[in-house]
C-alpha cells in the first residue's frame, strides 16, 4: 500500500512555498509520493527531490498535465481533503477498511477545487469545517491514518538530526 498525494492547481509564482511544503509534509509523514497539477515547475520538483536525496526515504515527485485523467485512472482509494466533507475523525476507520491492500490517493487543493472532484473520489473528508491549510489537512490525515507511527519513521539519508534536549546535533555522511 502506497499513499500518493495529488496537489491540484500549482501556480509557480504564488504557490511555490506552499506546494513545496505539501511535498515535504507528505514525505516526512509517510506518503510515497506527490503529483502536482497546474503549472509545471521544475524548481519545485528539484527542491523536493533534493530533500529526498539529502534526508533519505523513498519518495517520488512528478507533474501531471491532466489531473482529471490521472484522478479517474488512479487504481485505489481516492480521498479528498476539504472543509465540506464528512468528519475526518469519524470516517478514518471507513477509509482504512476500504484501503486494505490498495493504494491511496489523497487530493488536496491549491486554487479553488473544481466541483467535479467531489464526485470523482471515494471520500470527501472534512478536517474541521473552517477554512484551513492543505498542509495542515494533509499532516492530520497522515497522522490519523498511520495512528501517529509516522513520527517514528527512520530515513536513511546523508543528513540526520539527532534529538537532544538543547542545541542542535546533526550528523552528515559524506
Amino acid at each position: 500500500m502506497v499513499i500518493k498525494v495529488l496537489r491540484l492547481g500549482h501556480r509557480r509564482v504564488r504557490d511555490k512555498r506552499v506546494s513545496t511544503h505539501c511535498g515535504l509534509v507528505a514525505r516526512a509523514f509517510g506518503a510515497g509520493g506527490i503529483v502536482y497539477s497546474g503549472e509545471k515547475d521544475d524548481k519545485l520538483i528539484g527542491s523536493v527531490e533534493k530533500v529526498v536525496s539529502n534526508w533519505g526515504g523513498v519518495f517520488e515527485v512528478s507533474h501531471v498535465k491532466n489531473w482529471r485523467k490521472f484522478l479517474k485512472e488512479f487504481d485505489g482509494v481516492k480521498v479528498h481533503l476539504t472543509m465540506y466533507g464528512l468528519g475526518l475523525k469519524k470516517e478514518m476507520s471507513n477509509v482504512k477498511k476500504q484501503a486494505v491492500g490498495k493504494d491511496i490517493l489523497v487530493v488536496i487543493g491549491g486554487e479553488k477545487v473544481p466541483g467535479e472532484v467531489y464526485h470523482l473520489v471515494d471520500f470527501n473528508l472534512s478536517v474541521g469545517s473552517q477554512p484551513h491549510s492543505e498542509i495542515a489537512a494533509l499532516a492530520l490525515f497522515l497522522d490519523k491514518f498511520f495512528d501517529g507511527k509516522e513520527l517514528d519513521l527512520e530515513f536513511e539519508g546523508r543528513i540526520k538530526v539527532v534529538p537532544c534536549k538543547e542545541g542542535k546535533k546533526v550528523i552528515e555522511k559524506r
